[in-house]
């Protein structure tokens, strides 16, 4: 799944990690033409080289990003974006919503990471990690990375860029969530609004959601979109009868 039409291209990336003693692989979407190239979503913090490396299979590198869009505050979307900013000789743009710019901007702790699951964390931690890496990962937790967001964004917003992108309001997995819709390629960028489980389409995760009542009106919203592939953030890509399974999922 790579070509949208010639204008823009769109590519689900693979990010694997070992992460609480088990690997973890995300799924950032990289949306790009001759003008531009937009990642949404920048993983965990130190995941910058597997970035470069996985960019690179599509002809790109940090250099090359114009604009970052950021779906919530979770550190697993924050992640590497402070790297890449430091990285890059160039300005990136970087965009979110109104409700979730002040945790991604570090005035606000981020909604997930409370007393209770940072001693959930640590208490997770298997006996054989170093006592070192023990310490750095828990100091991420408590001083989560953290970047300026330059544009606002808002739902129903088209961006005008790569044939247009559009912006879709998702609140549940936390106040400010945000799915994205390619136009060109009939792509919904879920992120953690919907799930992949098993090679099956699945809703929000109840373990990682704030507000479970708000995400499931957030499927319904989705339902109504004309998708022919999903990006799921979790799970990856489902691309079989998409807006007739998402309908299913919100109304079954």
């Amino acid at each position: 799944m790579n070509q949208a039409n010639r204008a823009s291209q769109i590519h689900m990336l693979d990010i694997s990690s070992i992460i609480m003693g088990k690997v973890d692989t995300i799924h950032p979407t990289i949306i790009h033409d001759d003008e531009h190239a937009i990642l949404i979503d920048t993983g965990y913090p130190g995941q910058i080289s597997k970035f470069t490396e996985v960019l690179e299979r599509h002809g790109l590198g940090i250099q090359d990003l114009t604009k970052v869009i950021l779906t919530h505050q979770d550190i697993d979307h924050i992640g590497s974006l402070p790297a890449m900013l430091e990285q890059s000789e160039h300005p990136i743009e970087v965009l979110a919503s109104a409700e979730e710019k002040p945790f991604i901007e570090g005035d606000v702790m981020i909604l997930k990471i409370t007393p209770e699951a940072l001693a959930a964390a640590e208490a997770m931690i298997p006996a054989n990690v170093p006592e070192q890496w023990k310490q750095a990962f828990l100091s991420t937790l408590k001083n989560p990375p953290k970047s300026p967001v330059n544009r606002v964004i808002h739902d129903g917003e088209v961006l005008p860029v790569c044939g247009g992108i559009e912006v879709i309001a998702t609140p549940g997995h936390t106040p400010g969530h945000i799915s994205l819709y390619h136009i060109p390629s009939k792509t919904l960028i879920a992120a953690d609004a919907l799930r992949v489980v098993d090679g099956r389409l699945c809703g929000p995760d109840p373990e990682q959601t704030l507000n479970m009542a708000q995400a499931l009106e957030s499927v319904k919203k989705l339902a109504s979109y004309d998708a022919q592939t999903v990006i799921c953030y979790h799970g990856g890509l489902f691309q079989d009868n998409v807006s007739q399974t998402i309908q299913e999922l919100a109304y079954n």
